[in-house]
């Protein structure tokens, strides 16, 4: 285990751990700023786009969008306030992954990554922190989940286009 900011994390070692190096991991969260590490090895990542889930959610409030977050999905999130929510899946999603409103990022494609205590909802954070090393969300629930919120999209929410 390694200490980060006086806090000792099996997740950011496990995390960490994705890279070739994981000390360049720790050493970048050492500086407060995120690590982009590869999809496809420990995760794959669902990009959801903001309006889908803040319409899931009936909020774009953060506590209450993270708390509908930790109870739909049960698995890490994290967030880009700017556009994005990034649900961790299973590594292979991206193989059998067919909601065509969010795209699925497998081997070959990173990912920005807070560290595992950052929730600071101004800048990229957990939404939802991993609670333990290896626990992913559910593809099928972050599935239904995306369908719901579709279904749920009103003329506010005119900015959302389906992902390329």
């Amino acid at each position: 285990m390694t200490t980060l900011h006086g806090h000792t994390t099996a997740i950011g070692l496990w995390l960490a751990e994705s890279l070739a190096d994981p000390t360049d991991a720790l050493a970048t969260w050492r500086d407060g700023s995120h690590a982009m590490l590869p999809a496809g090895g420990r995760f794959d990542a669902v990009r959801i786009p903001i309006e889908l889930v803040h319409a899931a959610a009936d909020s774009a409030i953060h506590t209450t969008v993270a708390e509908h977050l930790t109870t739909a999905l049960d698995g890490p999130v994290v967030c880009d306030p700017a556009r994005w929510y990034y649900a961790l899946v299973p590594p292979g999603t991206t193989e059998s992954w067919t909601c065509g409103l969010a795209r699925c990022l497998g081997r070959g494609a990173w990912l920005g990554v807070p560290h595992t205590d950052l929730t600071d909802h101004t800048r990229l954070h957990w939404c939802v922190p991993m609670e333990y090393p290896a626990r992913l969300c559910d593809p099928g629930v972050v599935a239904a989940l995306i369908e719901r919120g579709h279904g749920q999209l009103t003329p506010e929410h005119t900015e959302f286009r389906r992902p390329r």
